[in-house]
């Protein structure tokens, strides 16, 4: 069975709930962004908010709470897209191998462990590579590429 972490009504609500909100009208947290992706079954777009990765010379999206319904939906669509304010940038993902999350993960929970640390595990940015890669199939994690001039502003 799959790995996730369900956020509770309250934090869905008020925590994401804002996020998204401030992330449509341009106010960026801490680098988060508003991921839209078209759901598998209804193709209805979905939105959740993401904190994007630049790191190792690309840019990631990586699923601090585990297999949830927006990594589901990026696997069967491929692609989707990043907005903050009227800026939606397009991008297509390919799925990261767990044998290379281990320095996108470290990146990832330097950056944002303060807020995301609870769901891996004890296992922080300062974690040995071995405590990465064995956290490492829980996480999903997602090379996201850009067109460049594909965004939109408006």
């Amino acid at each position: 069975m799959a790995h996730y972490i369900k956020p509770g009504r309250l934090e869905a609500r008020l925590v994401h709930g804002t996020v998204g909100w401030l992330a449509r009208r341009g106010l960026s947290l801490a680098g988060s962004a508003e991921l839209s992706v078209r759901g598998r079954g209804s193709g209805e777009w979905r939105t959740v908010p993401v904190n994007p990765l630049d790191a190792e010379g690309g840019r990631f999206l990586v699923s601090a709470r585990g297999d949830g319904q927006w990594v589901r939906n990026l696997r069967a669509a491929g692609d989707g897209r990043l907005r903050v304010g009227r800026s939606t940038l397009p991008f297509t993902a390919v799925e990261v191998p767990d044998e290379e999350k281990a320095p996108l993960l470290r990146a990832y929970l330097s950056r944002w462990g303060w807020q995301v640390g609870r769901f891996f595990d004890g296992v922080t940015a300062k974690s040995s590579d071995e405590e990465l890669r064995r956290v490492a199939p829980r996480h999903p994690v997602f090379r996201i590429t850009t067109t460049p001039g594909a965004g939109t502003r408006g």
